[in-house]
């Protein structure tokens, strides 16, 4: 089977929607200006692919071209108005995607409430055979799991530290270098189980949104 391939012409939605990233194609009319926000987890980076737009991030603003980027951190304010009589259609991601993603502000210092979204939001259809108590156990499995993990890690990475320093005293690169690749054997797995999490806790949120 070969590799789905996206246009920006044609594809004007959500295109991978998971924990670690949600990525889009998104289009905005002329006149058109974004409300402003912030994410308290991700970084969202935006690569203008036509027309011209308005960036304001952090109170700074500046115009994007096609062919350039920028980048929102995370708890950077940000908002992009188009400008000109074309339409502007850009490509951006936010990284993680954990719910709520999207931050909204009633001044500079005071948060709304946090704003969920029900799956359609990201164009991924839910598990129809999913009650919201199954979520829930689903939910509960994976924290359960992390706790789990944790604990392991902890208990691995402070005994492979404890030899790295040792290795690294002795000058022995050999063994500090294999030490190294044994630290991550124990993140990689760590970092595995934190993503089905999150993806147990958007589909839970989600699911308490109307569909």
């Amino acid at each position: 089977m070969s590799f789905a391939v996206y246009d920006f012409h044609t594809d004007i939605r959500n295109i991978l929607v998971t924990p670690q990233i949600r990525s889009r194609f998104l289009r905005m009319e002329p006149g058109q200006t974004a409300r402003r926000h912030s994410h308290d987890l991700g970084h969202e980076i935006f690569l203008i692919l036509q027309g011209e737009a308005e960036f304001e991030i952090d109170g700074e603003k500046q115009m994007i071209r096609p062919g350039q980027l920028c980048v929102a951190l995370t708890d950077q304010m940000h908002q992009v108005r188009v400008v000109g009589d074309e339409p502007v259609i850009m490509y951006l991601s936010v990284t993680p995607h954990i719910q709520p993603t999207h931050t909204f502000w009633i001044d500079d210092d005071q948060k709304e409430p946090p704003h969920f979204m029900p799956n359609s939001a990201y164009d991924v259809t839910p598990s129809p055979s999913l009650t919201t108590e199954q979520y829930i156990d689903e939910h509960l499995t994976t924290v359960d799991a992390v706790a789990k993990s944790a604990q392991a890690f902890a208990a691995a990475q402070h005994e492979q530290a404890a030899h790295l320093r040792q290795a690294i005293l002795d000058g022995d690169d050999a063994k500090a270098h294999n030490t190294r690749e044994a630290m991550w054997d124990t993140i990689y797995p760590l970092f595995q189980t934190v993503y089905s999490m999150g993806d147990a806790w958007n589909d839970l949120t989600a699911s308490l949104e109307p569909k």
